[in-house]
């Protein structure tokens, strides 16, 4: 089983790490944020894996809810995790907050717990893994950000996944 670990901070009801009031056991869909495309992956507690779904193209420079919300209808979840991306000295960029007013946003509209994650480096890993699998120079962006979003959402269920 995954370890469990008590909650770091709170930033305007969205969280950093596990807020232990939630129960959290079942899905959770993760996101990667960006401007243009934002990655999509699910994943669960019991196993502790993830999977990527896809990516959703932004309209203009809104997310584009109407999809995200059908990837909510769809797969349920008890919970949402975006990736939060610091720079390497943990300082706060452009994307930062924009990554924060998106998951501010989510709780807003699906009324359901929001994670933030620590995706440093997960572009970079799952840059990796595609080529290891041989498929990264086949549909590269596409696949890049769904992939981050796994790696984020698995990192996070590593991290603060299901109890013994």
């Amino acid at each position: 089983m995954c370890p469990t670990y008590p909650a770091m901070w709170v930033m305007d009801d969205i969280h950093q790490g596990l807020d232990l009031s939630y129960s959290l056991e079942g899905r959770l869909l993760a996101f990667d944020f960006g401007y243009r495309y934002i990655g999509v992956a699910v994943g669960q507690t019991i196993t502790c894996t993830a999977s990527a779904l896809g990516i959703i193209e932004a309209l203009g420079e809104e997310p584009n809810w109407e999809v995200i919300a059908s990837y909510v209808r769809q797969w349920n979840p008890v919970a949402l995790v975006v990736g939060f991306p610091l720079d390497m000295k943990d300082n706060l960029t452009p994307i930062t907050l924009a990554a924060r007013n998106f998951a501010l946003e989510l709780k807003k509209r699906f009324q359901k717990p929001v994670f933030l994650m620590d995706e440093r480096l997960t572009s970079n890993a799952a840059k990796e893994r595609l080529k290891e699998a041989g498929v990264y120079k086949k549909n590269p962006r596409q696949r890049l950000d769904a992939v981050s979003a796994q790696i984020i959402l698995e990192s996070w269920l590593h991290e603060y996944g299901a109890k013994d």
